[in-house]
């Protein structure tokens, strides 16, 4: 016996890339070196040395990425480190910028 489906199949799905956001770490006097490769390596998942290297640059020249994400996950590990460096007693600042 045959069935006939009404269930038509689409040979032109169009599956685009999300859009990526970057995690940018913003430079203060107040928040310890030590302090942000912490941050950099739990939240980032940064080794020991890449968490050195962006927080230097970070020192040096203002700002640096964290790490580039889907918005979703940008902004969760942007609010997760706020959160940490305010119970910490620190005003870290980060921000999701688009990478485009």
């Amino acid at each position: 016996m045959e069935t006939n489906s009404a269930i038509r199949e689409r040979d032109d799905i169009n599956l685009n890339e999300p859009k990526r956001y970057r995690v940018v770490l913003h430079n203060d006097d107040f928040t310890t070196m030590e302090f942000v490769v912490l941050i950099l390596t739990t939240i980032f998942g940064k080794s020991e040395d890449e968490a050195n290297e962006v927080m230097m640059h970070v020192h040096q020249k203002g700002n640096a990425t964290a790490g580039i994400y889907t918005y979703d996950i940008a902004k969760s590990k942007a609010n997760k480190a706020t959160k940490q460096a305010r119970e910490n007693g620190f005003p870290l600042k980060l921000t999701v910028e688009s990478e485009e």
